[in-house]
């Protein structure tokens, strides 16, 4: 019986020609229908035999075009459809944006890292090579078909201020995934596990997940940034090496294995600047050399060697000279007067501001970083950007007198009053 109904499903088609040969006899006998009668019909109908030829021709090549392309979008992933019924999907859900996150990891496993890279140059300001490299790095990364491990595990380092936790949320940013955040100076303790990967059953918050392992069970393709991971504690570090090393975290709560394959890690440092700084100058041709230099260097500095052994690649960021003091400078600077819900005029930073900055920049040496000068303009010009808001203003621009003051003025055309505080910059 078992092999009876696939041979008659195979004779359907032969099953259907009978049934419409013996249905038109039926019918002709109904009809009282003769041969000559036939005959006389189909010589009738002779000059449209052409015409029917040719669109039953025309039909049977678009079916088997359109055969031929369902089959290619099919291997793709959805199969758009039109037609009298409505597809399950536009009633449930929103298919559009589902095709759009499907076309989105694919597109995501051929990343153009030309174009990565000049979108991190043109918002990480004074590390071209690091935005280059690791542009390529995750083109390379992400091509894999099979992968056992996450996408990647790069540590930045270098001295503070100089764009490396940036760097991780634009790279976020531009690759379209969520960003995991976490700061290591608060995992300095061997109780802080707890706090990314769960704790024990029987134990206080045992009914909820950890911020790392429920993070990327809901978010598994996230950007996680550790940022000062030198400043964790040994314990936080053994649980990350399973992460790194077998591809999943366990969930201490649940022991439920968390995947990691599809997730980016991106790891800050600011420990043994000095030579990294060096040896990034005197190898930057030579890139096997200098990653072994560089191991060896921060492992000296403390590093935990488990974790050295596990990084992808290493990058090394400059300190910041020049006029990329001054850019960053200009941009904190902006970002600090939104904030205060105002904008800056176009041209409205006094290039004799950004001058002190660098100075004072200079005068300090690498340990400042130009946040923290910027801070310091904030303090100073803080009370002025209130009063212009106040005023009504909506745009300001900021002005370093002959005698150093610095004044934020109303841009926009509202009376001034007077009323705007003026701060001097020590030169």
């Amino acid at each position: 019986m078992k092999g009876l109904l696939p041979a008659l499903n195979r004779l359907m088609p032969l099953m259907m020609v009978i049934f419409l040969v013996l249905a038109s006899v039926q019918m002709a006998i109904s009809l009282h229908l003769s041969l000559a009668s036939l005959t006389h019909f189909m010589e009738w109908c002779a000059p449209a035999w052409p015409v029917l030829a040719a669109v039953g021709g025309l039909l049977t090549i678009g079916g088997l075009l359109f055969e031929t392309r369902a089959e290619g979008l099919a291997r793709k992933g959805l199969l758009r459809r039109r037609g009298w019924m409505m597809d399950v999907l536009a009633r449930l859900t929103n298919r559009n944006a589902l095709e759009e996150m499907l076309a989105r990891e694919q597109r995501e496993t051929t990343i153009d890292a030309e174009e990565l890279a000049a979108n991190l140059r043109a918002r990480v300001i004074g590390q071209d090579q690091v935005c280059e490299d690791i542009a390529t790095q995750l083109r390379r990364r992400l091509a894999l078909q099979v992968r056992g491990k996450p996408v990647g595990i790069f540590l930045l380092a270098g001295p503070p201020g100089t764009g490396k936790t940036y760097l991780a949320k634009q790279l976020a940013r531009q690759l379209e995934r969520p960003l995991l955040h976490f700061d290591m100076t608060q995992m300095s303790s061997p109780h802080a596990a707890t706090q990314l990967f769960g704790s024990p059953k029987g134990y206080v918050g045992s009914d909820t997940y950890g911020k790392l392992t429920g993070g990327l069970k809901e978010k598994p393709d996230a950007v996680v940034l550790l940022d000062e991971i030198e400043k964790a504690h040994p314990d936080v570090f053994k649980k990350f090496l399973t992460a790194w090393n077998d591809g999943h975290v366990t969930e201490a709560s649940t022991g439920q294995q968390i995947s990691t394959v599809r997730c980016i890690f991106v790891l800050t440092s600011n420990i043994a600047t000095d030579a990294l700084t060096e040896i990034a100058d005197r190898l930057h041709n030579d890139p096997d050399r200098m990653r072994a230099e560089s191991v060896e260097a921060l492992r000296q500095a403390g590093f935990a060697p488990e974790v050295l052994n596990r990084l992808d690649r290493i990058f090394v960021f400059r300190a910041l000279k020049g006029l990329d003091i001054a850019r960053v400078s200009a941009l904190e600077i902006e970002g600090m007067i939104e904030s205060y819900g105002l904008k800056v005029e176009t041209g409205g930073i006094d290039a004799g501001l950004l001058i002190d900055v660098m100075r004072r920049q200079s005068r300090m040496g690498d340990s400042a970083s130009a946040r923290d000068l910027v801070r310091s303009i904030e303090d100073m010009i803080s009370e002025s950007l209130i009063v212009a808001r106040q005023q009504g203003a909506e745009m300001v621009r900021i002005v370093r007198e002959d005698d150093g003051t610095i004044t934020a003025k109303i841009a926009d055309g509202t009376p001034d009053n007077g009323d705007a505080i003026h701060a001097r910059l020590t030169p």
